[in-house]
């Protein structure tokens, strides 16, 4: 499982709201590369299945498909901060 998170903080004194006040700019990325971490193709499922109606196990139809991800995908966050 690859995954590259990435934030870029930005303070800027105001020397005109208090002594020490300053405001605080933050960008937050995660998953910067947007790279997809599959999850184990069908898992906790069976291969073959059966029901009471036929005799024979019949083949899963999804069986080996990927159908989601452990990962979520890029997500992109600011915020501002006032410090005084």
């Amino acid at each position: 499982m690859a995954n590259l998170d990435f934030s870029v903080i930005k303070q800027t004194p105001l020397r005109w709201f208090a002594e020490g006040g300053r405001l605080e700019f933050r960008a937050e990325v995660f998953n910067l590369l947007n790279r997809a971490n599959f999850n184990i193709p069908n898992a906790g499922r069976t291969v073959f299945t059966a029901d009471e109606t036929r005799a024979t196990p019949a083949p899963l139809v999804s069986a080996g498909q990927i159908d989601r991800t452990v990962t979520s995908s890029r997500q992109v966050q600011f915020a501002l901060k006032l410090v005084f």
